[in-house]
């Protein structure tokens, strides 16, 4: 079900080599079939062998970047990425309360797979105190959930209690990503009136790059399209399923996942 007069928006930071970040938003809201815009929070120099250099934008032209895209196309489902610093979290969050966005997927980016920090530390009490609990779905990997909750989690019971601290924080539903455990790819996705565990056989691929942005970006554009939630989640791996499937080597890292996978199959045909 494609739309492409319903529009979505990325708050998020650019990937230069197009895996991650905006450009993996942008190309994820395409391929599910919405109009994809961005808010650009920051520049990284980045490749398919990791993160080299990171350069805030400025307050003023963050918040100039979400009135200009806010006052004239409203967007239907907003997804937040990298937001590195305190000031520009508290900046975000202050125009969200202006513009009242309907559906909000924060997906709370830390680290990249690199091991790069992309989220400052004295960022993370903003994150939790102020943005998580705006969020209608947050989205976060194990390491972030224990970034988040302070425990640890070693396995689907403690994804579990982890997603009820979070749920704690004000978020509607969280959905509890386990790419970082051992054994099948399993997702939780927890709410007051939901509980969903999504399984697959785990993927031996090595090229992953930017699979977090990809799947809350997918979710933000599902619910955009009106699915609920859990339609949304389910259609969302099933979409970052295959793109990892049909991802490709490019670079001498860790290649992107193939997010128009659906349209080489129909260039075959």
């Amino acid at each position: 079900m494609r739309n492409y007069k319903i529009p979505t928006l990325t708050i998020a930071g650019s990937d230069s080599s197009g895996g991650a970040g905006v450009q993996a938003d942008l190309k994820t809201f395409s391929a599910i079939g919405t109009y994809g815009m961005s808010v650009i929070t920051a520049i990284t120099a980045q490749n398919t062998e990791g993160v080299f250099d990171v350069e805030e934008l400025s307050k003023g032209i963050i918040k100039g970047q979400m009135k200009a895209v806010f006052e004239d196309i409203p967007p239907k489902g907003v997804k937040i990425g990298m937001v590195s610093s305190p000031e520009i979290i508290l900046e975000i969050v202050e125009n969200l309360k202006k513009y009242k966005p309907e559906i909000l997927v924060v997906d709370p980016v830390m680290i990249s797979k690199s091991g790069y920090s992309l989220l400052r530390p004295e960022a993370k009490e903003n994150l939790i105190k102020y943005l998580i609990p705006m969020a209608y779905l947050i989205t976060p990997n194990v390491p972030e959930a224990e970034e988040i909750t302070g425990m640890k989690i070693d396995g689907v019971e403690d994804m579990k209690k982890a997603g009820k601290k979070i749920l704690e924080l004000g978020p509607k539903y969280v959905l509890m990503k386990g790419g970082h455990l051992d054994g099948d790819a399993v997702d939780v996705l927890m709410g007051e009136d939901v509980f969903e565990v999504f399984s697959c056989p785990r993927i031996n691929k090595k090229n992953t790059h930017g699979t977090g942005c990809t799947i809350s970006s997918a979710i933000t554009a599902h619910l955009a399209l009106g699915y609920d939630v859990v339609e949304a989640v389910r259609l969302s791996k099933e979409y970052i399923t295959e793109a990892i499937k049909h991802s490709f080597d490019i670079g001498h890292g860790v290649g992107p996942v193939n997010h128009f996978y659906k349209f080489e199959d129909e260039d075959r045909d």
